[in-house]
């Protein structure tokens, strides 16, 4: 029997008419008789870092006490808290991090009293103390995600992707003399660049399947109302003939994928442009009422683009400071924010709680997502880091200690399955610099950092 090293690259492309669709891992892209890890087609870690704002119920005294956030016990003997055992099934690839604090996030200064909410979000991801400024000299810091971006997403198709789902100002001021790109964006491409985030599903599809050609072939093809797939059956019919069982059985499932996204947000446009009133009248036609039809579907894009490896980093944005929705699944009734500022009253805590669990009961759909896309040898979780957190600890007294924290995956070789409790005062940065170590990084120091954690 005749062995050949001849492999599909892990760079294939599917290309027509403004579409350039990326492949999924394939059998046949590693060389026969070949470990996977010794190849191209080795998996890279993929880095999601997700912030919902206005902290959580566990960082006040008396949700500490009643371990509302942090389980009760250290190390991988520990019980799920409240909030956190939506997470349950996943256990093996969660590793909770508790009692670090982000001081950049403080105000150094009387002027930058009372103004948390409109620098936080600036600084959870970069660990800098914004400059307060209502106009475009804005300064803050490099963000961890933009940091791996740069140093090594610049073999894929794009370096990055990020998202949100509340409305954005895009532009100008907004309270306390902070401008606000401060609050509308987490990743910072340099202390000088904010990246604006994407709202519309539709948007975010587009950037991902639809930036192949002119922007006179993407217009086209949109204006003729039919599938992106549509424009690469031809590739894909000559793909599939030098494919065998499994992987031909592979690539029919992830198309399947992308064209039942692509009918959601077809669905929802249509439904937005019937004349039928809208929960969000304001918002891009691409944009469900619904938050968790709109958070999937970020999740979905997500989950694609790092199984395609157009990308390996996204930043999303599930929430916005100061936000007064009201999420009737929670069984919630008190608006975000004002559910937030629940004045230490030992009910309103818990229900701020119950809050903060549906928010991360948010994230096994993604989890699930990632563990059952096969990825070379393992699955996309194995190789994946998800952050999710707050720069917010206690919002109802503004503070930014024992901010909530958690990471799933086993990415950078993490050890997961565990609950790490940090030393009184530990910056929240270490959790950054560890990061950033995981991931191939060899940095000393990151915002203000003083160590690393043992994950």
């Amino acid at each position: 029997m005749l062995i050949t090293k001849k492999h599909l690259s892990r760079r294939t492309m599917l290309r027509g008419m403004g579409v350039s669709l990326a492949l999924p891992f394939l059998d046949a892209m590693a060389p026969a008789q070949t470990p996977i890890s010794k190849t191209a087609a080795a998996p890279k870690t993929r880095l999601c870092c997700i912030e919902m704002v206005h902290g959580a119920a566990g960082s006040t005294a008396e949700g500490t006490a009643k371990n509302y956030w942090a389980p009760a016990k250290d190390g991988r003997d520990f019980d799920w808290s409240l909030s956190l055992e939506p997470l349950k099934d996943f256990r093996e690839y969660i590793t909770i991090i508790s009692d670090t604090d982000l001081h950049p996030a403080t105000a150094w200064s009387a002027a930058e009293e009372g103004a948390d909410h409109f620098r936080s979000s600036a600084v959870y991801l970069t660990c800098a103390h914004p400059k307060m400024t209502e106009g475009s000299d804005y300064q803050c810091g490099t963000s961890i995600d933009q940091l791996y971006a740069q140093r090594h997403g610049q073999d894929t198709p794009l370096p990055s992707i990020q998202l949100c789902i509340e409305m954005v100002d895009a532009s100008g001021a907004c309270d306390y003399g902070y401008a606000c790109v401060y609050a509308d964006t987490i990743s910072w491409a340099s202390p000088t660049q904010p990246l604006p985030m994407t709202l519309d599903p539709r948007m975010a599809f587009e950037n991902l399947f639809g930036e192949g050609g002119t922007p006179e072939d993407r217009l086209a093809r949109q204006k003729v109302n039919r599938s992106i797939l549509d424009w690469v059956s031809h590739d894909v019919a000559r793909l599939q003939r030098s494919l065998g069982p499994s992987d031909r059985s592979r690539l029919e499932a992830y198309l399947e994928d992308v064209r039942e996204i692509e009918r959601r947000i077809e669905k929802i446009e249509k439904y937005n442009a019937s004349g039928a009133t809208r929960a969000l009248p304001a918002a891009p036609l691409g944009v469900p009422d619904d938050y968790e039809e709109h958070v999937n579907l970020m999740f979905d894009l997500q989950a694609l683009a790092f199984m395609t490896e157009t990308t390996r980093v996204s930043a999303f944005k599930m929430s916005r400071d100061v936000s007064g929705r009201v999420w009737p699944k929670s069984g919630i009734k008190t608006p975000f924010h004002p559910c937030s500022h629940h004045g230490e009253s030992p009910a309103k805590v818990e229900e701020f709680a119950r809050l903060n669990r549906y928010h991360v009961s948010l994230i096994p759909y993604f989890l699930k997502k990632l563990k059952d896309t096969p990825d070379g040898d393992g699955n996309l979780l194995d190789h994946t880091i998800v952050m999710y957190g707050s720069p917010l600890g206690d919002s109802n007294v503004h503070n930014h200690k024992r901010v909530p924290v958690f990471l799933a995956g086993k990415g950078g070789g993490i050890q997961a399955g565990q609950h790490i409790r940090c030393k009184e005062g530990t910056p929240m940065a270490n959790i950054h610099l560890t990061l950033a170590h995981k991931l191939g990084m060899n940095i000393d120091s990151f915002g203000d950092s003083n160590g690393v954690i043992a994950i």
